[in-house]
């Protein structure tokens, strides 16, 4: 329906049709992936570290039973330490913590720091050390972000526990990222994305400190949790990804910190664009932290300029974020980026958000990273010299593994 048909109507007619849309939209995901959506969800939208940080602390902090976490990157810092502290400090409490940090994401951590923790009584393990499991697996790392404290508050995203997601977006030192703080139905989902990786450790999978309980209805999203797992062929992360793109009818918004994906999803976005929907990507600028994944993403940009697709390069600092949001009604969240990597060979984990006032927020907030990014000109952009388009070139055969 076109900007002048909806003026036409009524507030109670626009809402109704949106509602309908969001039931399709739902049923859609669900018969696609065999994952049942839940209702009754709380959805914090947490904006970069200054948010999300001291949210997750204070959550660790009010545990009474269990701590699980997930992450693919543990590196360095303050916010390391403090993570470390709270960590142990519970665990010293009585409260059962579980940690999981991918063997090569977590490379840097601090020894110390997995001292402390280990001598505290915190179950560090990690996930897929080099050669320790099959050779053929190392290539498939575990890249959620999952807290889950005494089974019914989530946390879920793109942030991990280093000194770069500190602070605010101010500039090149302070990462600019996306996280939820979910209660509600949805935190099973997120605790069985923890368990399905924690299986591997060899170590129980509950015991009497899990109680399972009935999660409360404490908010208004409906919310789907999928997984994605490494495997050959299609994935549901990219189930989920085509079924956003394709249902877009106004508006469809990707923020993400690597953007590599292959030609039938440039298609899909080029397709969407062409037929009038607005599309804008927003990928990481000068201070991407990997330059090969930033000219992967550079070898799309001629091919999604031409068609029509707005690319925008975030100029501040390292975007981080991977976010999807859709017409302003629905919203993907979660690690998955919208690269090869994570759609065909890592642990990914997103949520699908049905809710208008979720996905608006995080509209206003890709506005504003708008504002802070430079478009990429497509005139300009067909001028750029040629050892860019050699470095393009040199990446594209690849573009799979990144």
């Amino acid at each position: 329906m076109t900007a002048s048909a909806h003026a036409a109507q009524s507030p109670a007619e626009v809402s109704a049709e949106l509602d309908e849309r969001q039931h399709q939209l739902r049923r859609r995901l669900e018969g696609l992936i065999g994952i049942a959506a839940t209702e009754g969800n709380e959805i914090l939208v947490l904006h970069n570290g200054d948010e999300i940080f001291p949210a997750m602390l204070d959550a660790i902090g009010k545990a009474e039973r269990t701590i699980d976490l997930v992450t693919f990157i543990y590196w360095k810092g303050d916010i390391a330490r403090a993570f470390a502290d709270a960590l142990s400090a519970q665990a010293r409490a009585g409260v059962r913590v579980r940690l999981l940090i991918d063997a090569i994401g977590g490379r840097l951590l601090e020894r110390a720091l997995l001292r402390q923790m280990a001598a505290a009584g915190v179950l560090v393990e990690w996930f897929r050390k080099p050669w320790a499991k099959s050779p053929f697996k190392q290539n498939h790392r575990c890249h959620r972000k999952v807290c889950v404290v005494d089974e019914t508050i989530a946390f879920t995203g793109g942030v991990g526990i280093a000194e770069e997601w500190c602070g605010d977006a101010r500039d090149e030192t302070e990462w600019r990222d996306t996280h939820f703080r979910i209660r509600g139905p949805a935190v099973d989902g997120l605790s069985a994305a923890f368990s399905q990786n924690w299986a591997e450790s060899g170590r129980p999978m509950y015991d009497d400190r899990d109680t399972f309980p009935e999660q409360e209805q404490t908010g208004h999203s409906v919310v789907q949790v999928v997984r994605g797992s490494a495997s050959i062929g299609w994935d549901d992360m990219q189930t989920v990804f085509k079924v956003f793109i394709e249902a877009a009818q106004h508006q469809l918004h990707i923020a993400t910190a690597y953007f590599a994906p292959d030609d039938d999803f440039l298609d899909l976005l080029c397709a969407a664009a062409r037929r009038g929907v607005d599309v804008d990507v927003c990928v990481p600028g000068p201070y991407a932290d990997k330059r090969v994944s930033r000219v992967a993403s550079q070898a799309t940009f001629a091919s999604l300029t031409g068609c029509g697709v707005g690319v925008w390069a975030y100029q501040p600092s390292m975007l981080h974020t991977k976010v999807l949001t859709i017409d302003g009604i629905a919203a993907i969240v979660g690690s998955s980026n919208y690269n090869r990597r994570s759609l065909d060979h890592d642990e990914e984990v997103v949520l699908c958000v049905i809710n208008r006032d979720v996905a608006q927020l995080l509209d206003r907030h890709f506005a504003e990273d708008l504002r802070r990014s430079e478009p990429i000109d497509p005139s300009r952009w067909e001028n750029r010299p040629l050892t860019q388009r050699a470095a393009e070139a040199v990446v594209t055969p690849i573009r799979r593994w990144l």
